[in-house]
């Protein structure tokens, strides 16, 4: 292990754990906020401002940001697609913003509707708006290991778009298995020749669990210095425009790897539990978690209610 021995994570349950479920009530995600606020995370990726049209289950963005002042400790951001969305968001008093990039033409024309090469060159002006309102930009590189249209993305491709994503004006970098076909050796092999692309830039890793790799693809990152992760309560999420995506790996089982091992997330463990039955129950669906079935080693499934 190398110091420090805690990691980051971040909710990202209200933006990607709904964005392909059919629309549920503001009222119900602010239930849902709350419920994750209390688990003690320090960051949630709260929504997207991005077309309704396209994305209909987060078209409530601005009435969401309204209310977020209720929760002072916890940080808050939003995923953008364009210059766009970066007015909604800060105008909504939201000013922490990851704007996408995808590392294929395929996925990044379903995803935005431009080419590659032409979301690049927004990240640009994108970044200066940030900038200008007192704001973060993080770049999260999508389809970093293989695009369900273009076939498998080269390494090499994620290191180059990291660089230029800085060079523009990225304050930190996430890559993002879109897809959820990584796995631990070709999550260390990205990870590793990002950090010597961009040495001492923040780099997260955003991981989907379509096939099951989810965990020891993090375990792959947190071994090759990655300290900042996403994940979602009760494992939901999907990328809409990506054929074959699914959920995200769930909060509950990242926190109870981490913690077990002796790694520290400051995330309550019963709480996250809690907030994952609470997604479930709003979405009236089964959530993808192992751990929320069974329960933790000191808390059987009986005790969740589940």
């Amino acid at each position: 292990m190398t110091a420090p021995a805690q990691v980051d994570i971040r909710e990202v349950g209200p933006r990607d754990g709904l964005q392909i479920e059919a629309p549920v009530t503001t009222e119900a995600k602010l239930e849902l906020i709350a419920a994750l606020a209390a688990t003690g995370v320090g960051r949630i990726e709260v929504t997207s401002f991005v077309s309704p049209r396209a994305i209909p289950a987060l078209a409530d963005a601005e009435l969401v940001a309204a209310q977020l002042h209720r929760w002072p400790d916890v940080t808050f951001s939003a995923l953008v697609a364009g210059p766009g969305g970066v007015r909604r968001a800060l105008a909504a008093g939201v000013n922490r913003l990851e704007y996408v990039v995808s590392a294929s033409d395929g996925h990044s024309a379903a995803n935005v509707g431009r080419t590659s090469e032409e979301s690049i060159a927004l990240i640009g002006p994108v970044a200066e708006m940030v900038h200008r309102a007192g704001g973060e930009l993080e770049v999260i590189i999508a389809i970093a290991f293989d695009c369900p249209f273009d076939g498998p993305t080269p390494p090499h491709r994620v290191a180059e778009l990291a660089a230029r994503a800085r060079a523009a004006g990225a304050d930190s970098l996430s890559v993002a298995d879109t897809v959820g076909t990584a796995t631990p050796r070709r999550t260390a092999e990205v990870v590793d020749l990002v950090h010597a692309t961009v040495p001492g830039v923040e780099i997260g890793l955003h991981l989907h669990n379509t096939r099951g790799q989810g965990l020891a693809n993090a375990w792959s990152g947190y071994l090759h210095g990655i300290r900042r992760f996403d994940a979602a309560a009760g494992g939901f999420g999907g990328c809409p425009f990506a054929p074959g995506a699914s959920g995200n790996i769930a909060t509950e089982e990242l926190v109870y790897l981490f913690e077990d091992s002796g790694i520290a997330t400051g995330i309550d463990l019963p709480a996250t539990l809690a907030a994952a039955s609470l997604a479930a129950d709003l979405l009236g669906k089964t959530a993808d978690s192992n751990l929320l079935r069974a329960g933790g080693r000191l808390h059987p499934s009986s005790a969740l209610g589940r």
